[in-house]
């Protein structure tokens, strides 16, 4: 029915029909058969969230998608980071109606279309359509490649692609208890920096590590280390006996040493255990002061000690932001950034933007060319704040 409610079944099973490359195609020929719609798009964000890609659907202007678009400064980097949806006109009479397409706070892109007539109604059923576009994309980019392709906007090394492959699919996670967004900027000659987050029923696990060395060197040893704390994660081990088995799978494999912090939350009461390798200390901003975490400090994974891990308990309050850091945040050109101070001046921002400001900020210092990567992952504790089953965080965000 032209304007009717969306049917969300009938757009998924049409998305399930199709090839999963034309996901943007079956959403496009939904607006258009409801709204009349013209000119629609998917706009994703490229791998260094710096440029857009345009995905034009099938039918569409496909000179539009020719060349990537600069995010800075932009109606889209507006509309991504206020994760509201943006109308104006479109110069011809009718109204450009831009959606940012999210799922659990990963801002994966935008949805573009032009229509002739937006009410209310209509503006809520497209945003409709683009929370559902995010769920269709997270599931079809498991069997094609044209995503990871389109978010290429640089010639990307082999030690670059195992790096990627290494990073969870989403930067950021929004859940009742807590915010994360983390982000990575690797160096001209990749220096083997890692994150990693998951959740299980009752406790937040996460981790980032730092392979020493540069290029496939460091690529691979930081793939031994991150495929050995994921097994023992995922066989059950808390922080401590994932530390141990990520330490021998070094010491086994003779193939050098890395840095790491691993964290497991507990998603009801917030207590946090935590090993750190050797790491650089976190920030922790609360109640507006911005302080590093002074951790006991191990030696990192695969030096050949005797000395144990040590297990050590993290205070986290509701309202706190920690920041993860590894050291080319701070090192080199980098250290001419007041960490602390951008961090203090990002406090009302949602992580993934306080994530932006901290890399662009490194970024700056070292006039875009990194000797070693920099990677932060920053963490947002609200508490356990879930209410009533069926409420929880907008799913639009």
């Amino acid at each position: 029915m032209v304007g009717g409610d969306l049917e969300l079944g009938e757009l998924l099973a049409a998305a399930e029909a199709a090839p999963p490359g034309e996901s943007v195609d079956v959403v496009a020929d939904d607006l258009k058969k409801r709204f009349g719609a013209e000119r629609v798009s998917f706009l994703f964000v490229d791998l260094i969230g710096q440029r857009l890609v345009r995905l034009t659907a099938a039918g569409g202007d496909a000179a539009d998608g020719a060349e990537p678009i600069d995010l800075h400064g932009s109606v889209y980097d507006s509309v991504l980071r206020s994760q509201r949806q943006c109308v104006e006109p479109d110069g011809q009479g009718g109204r450009r109606v831009i959606t940012p397409v999210t799922n659990r706070g990963d801002c994966i892109g935008v949805l573009e279309a032009t229509l002739q007539s937006a009410d209310d109604t209509v503006l809520r059923q497209v945003r409709q359509a683009a929370h559902a576009l995010a769920y269709i994309i997270v599931t079809d980019r498991r069997f094609t490649d044209l995503y990871h392709l389109g978010r290429r906007t640089t010639e990307t090394s082999l030690a670059a692609e195992i790096q990627h492959q290494l990073l969870p699919s989403a930067s950021s996670c929004e859940a009742a208890q807590f915010t994360l967004a983390a982000g990575l900027v690797p160096a001209d000659d990749i220096g083997g920096d890692t994150y990693d987050y998951t959740l299980d029923r009752d406790t937040l696990h996460l981790s980032i590590t730092d392979a020493m060395g540069h290029d496939t060197d460091s690529a691979l040893l930081a793939t031994l280390l991150v495929g050995a704390l994921r097994r023992s994660r995922r066989d059950g081990c808390d922080a401590l006996e994932q530390a141990r088995h990520a330490h021998q799978a070094l010491l086994s494999h003779n193939l050098g040493l890395a840095t790491g912090q691993l964290l497991c939350v507990d998603l009801e009461t917030g207590a946090c255990e935590l090993v750190n390798a050797g790491h650089p200390w976190p920030l922790r901003l609360r109640d507006g002061t911005v302080e590093e975490v002074r951790l006991a400090v191990n030696l990192p994974f695969g030096v050949v000690a005797p000395t144990p891990y040590r297990l050590q308990e993290l205070d986290l309050r509701p309202g706190d932001r920690l920041v993860l850091l590894t050291d080319g945040m701070q090192e080199r050109g980098a250290g001419a950034v007041d960490l602390a101070a951008v961090v203090h001046a990002t406090r009302t921002l949602h992580p993934r933007e306080a994530v932006r400001s901290l890399t662009a900020a490194v970024l700056e210092a070292c006039h875009g060319n990194l000797r070693d990567d920099a990677t932060v992952l920053i963490l947002d504790w609200h508490g356990d704040r879930r209410g009533p089953a069926g409420t929880g965080p907008d799913p639009r965000r």
